[in-house]
């Protein structure tokens, strides 16, 4: 049986020929399918956001990449190993169809998690941003994009990027 992330998702598969579909793809779909699968499809969204925004400049970082691995295994209660793979499969998506999907899966994670989770995870993408000591002005424009679409305000957007304040590229200009 094959897997697509776009199919757990529940969106449409307008996906590159499955024939196509590589190894790793299939090894997360057998990694997801033991779990709970509402936890999976959840899961699935996070990571895909947290790739979303690492690579809104389009480089992700090998900092970046590791923050996701850690975040990821922290939030889904998953190995290392999976961690990983799942990060691997979440940058990948999103190289392919991120900004086709970009709202859709954020609608979606929006729809499945609680308001503390979707705290967390606003908290989380500004934590990978600032994994390499700098988030750019295209980073923080998609975290903004992703605040709204998660259902927060500019109020409650500043309050969590205050945080990560010393990590801001346009700030650090400014001195």
């Amino acid at each position: 049986m094959g897997f697509s992330l776009r199919s757990l998702l529940g969106l449409s598969e307008t996906e590159p020929d499955p024939a196509s579909e590589v190894e790793s793809i299939r090894r997360i779909g057998e990694a997801l399918e033991k779990m709970d699968p509402a936890e999976a499809k959840r899961l699935a969204c996070f990571a895909f956001v947290l790739a979303r925004v690492a690579r809104a400049d389009l480089n992700i970082s090998p900092e970046e990449t590791r923050a996701m691995e850690r975040i990821v295994g922290e939030q889904g209660g998953v190995p290392e190993a999976q961690a990983a793979l799942i990060v691997e499969v979440a940058k990948a998506q999103n190289q392919l169809v991120g900004t086709v999907d970009d709202y859709l899966v954020t609608r979606k994670y929006r729809e499945s998690a609680t308001l503390e989770q979707r705290k967390s995870l606003l908290h989380c993408v500004l934590a990978v941003s600032a994994a390499d000591d700098s988030i750019s002005a295209q980073e923080d424009a998609e975290i903004r994009k992703v605040a709204a679409e998660l259902g927060f305000d500019h109020t409650d957007f500043i309050a969590a990027r205050t945080a990560f304040r010393d990590k801001l590229e346009v700030l650090k200009l400014r001195r």
